[in-house]
């Protein structure tokens, strides 16, 4: 089915938070997009719980350089407190993603219409998305725009490998999953002539998972309460 979406999102600035550098209350960015924050991009684009979306792989068009910024960010008790926050400035990414049917959802399986789907999918994506976009965090705005993945020219489009060491990938959330648990997800990132390639979700060879908590999903969907179906949203929509 035809199920692949490729598009350009950029911003003046990124925040890839490191979770390790949370504790202390100093963010640091990862220096590449995380599979995750590509995947909130995506479902700002469009979403819906009959489908996953799948991050196949980026292409970083711009150099990578990051900015560090004073905030002050509210504290549990009430008030403020300072810290430095890093960010990535002036970023660009070609992204080529895909969706598959969420099966952990029978009643909506009549809503598996592949066609439809990536009708209205890309017809969001030409409208700057459904959703605000963000590239990371909140205070980071991005824009999305159609692309073909490997146009134009990319900074590190002639460097072989950069590696980035552990990294992580994502979070597995039972309604994807189908397993009453959230777990996250680390790999070993590296970069091959611009283009990072993720790892499936399903590659447990690549993929470290750690096991968080316990966790049942928000809610069964009812078709005919919870979910529009692909006509009538199309309809609304005027497509």
């Amino acid at each position: 089915m035809n199920n692949t979406i490729t598009f350009r999102v950029w911003g003046r600035q990124a925040r890839f938070t490191d979770p390790i550098t949370n504790i202390g209350g100093e963010k640091f960015t990862y220096h590449i997009p995380t599979y995750e924050a590509i995947k909130g991009i995506l479902k700002s684009i469009y979403w819906k719980p009959t489908l996953i979306w799948h991050i196949k792989r980026i292409r970083v068009m711009k150099p990578i350089r990051t900015q560090s910024k004073s905030t002050k960010p509210k504290e549990w008790n009430g008030g403020n407190t300072l810290a430095i926050y890093t960010f990535l400035q002036d970023v660009e990414y070609q992204v080529e993603a895909y969706f598959t049917w969420n099966e952990n959802w029978d009643e909506l399986k009549e809503d598996r219409i592949a066609g439809k789907h990536m009708a209205i999918a890309q017809r969001m994506l030409e409208r700057g998305g459904r959703q605000d976009v963000f590239l990371g965090a909140r205070d980071c705005q991005g824009y999305v725009a159609p692309c073909t993945f490997g146009d134009g020219q990319g900074f590190y489009d002639d460097i072989d490998n950069l590696d980035f060491g552990l990294m992580f990938h994502s979070f597995g959330y039972p309604e994807e999953t189908g397993k009453n648990e959230l777990i996250s997800r680390f790999w070993a990132a590296n970069m091959a002539h611009g283009i990072v390639e993720f790892p499936s979700v399903h590659d447990s060879g690549s993929l470290k998972t750690r096991f968080i908590r316990e966790m049942k999903p928000e809610k069964p969907f009812q078709r005919e309460k919870n979910v529009k179906s692909v006509e009538n949203e199309a309809k609304e929509l005027g497509l």
